[in-house]
């Protein structure tokens, strides 16, 4: 990373606006635009219901081998989350990720399985500006 550029100290995604904040103290260092699980109303319950978690996590490692491009691995499932999903008798599901597009191929609307994607140029940035161990907060 060269000199001078500031990485993101925190992440905050914004499920109803469909937007991502990169954020170094209270300054935005850059917005997207996001897709996300193809059902985002509400919290991520079960494996397979399409929904993008909300809480805060951390990316806790990446992948340079995506088949979407980049992808930044977040924390899900907490250990709430896993004892919910428990008490429900399901499996919390896992593997959500920011990343970019499969074969570079853009899609309208909300499409992952519950994960966060941007374009593939937006993740090339997003990779050199967010660190493993960068907080991410996934509102409603």
């Amino acid at each position: 990373m060269p000199c001078g550029i500031l990485r993101a100290d925190r992440i905050v995604v914004n499920k109803t606006r469909r937007e991502m904040l990169l954020l170094r103290g209270n300054a935005v260092l850059r917005s997207y635009r996001v897709a996300l699980g193809r059902e985002p109303a509400g919290h991520k319950e079960r494996e397979g219901d399409g929904r993008t978690p909300e809480g805060r996590y951390v990316i806790d490692r990446r992948n340079p081998k995506s088949r979407y491009h980049l992808a930044l691995h977040i924390s899900y499932p907490s250990k709430e989350d896993e004892e919910r999903a428990r008490a429900a008798g399901v499996e919390p599901g896992g593997d959500i990720m920011i990343h970019g597009l499969k074969d570079g191929e853009r899609r309208e609307g909300d499409w992952t399985q519950g994960c966060i994607a941007v374009t593939d140029e937006e993740m090339d940035e997003i990779w050199g500006l967010v660190s493993d161990g960068t907080a991410i907060e996934i509102e409603p």
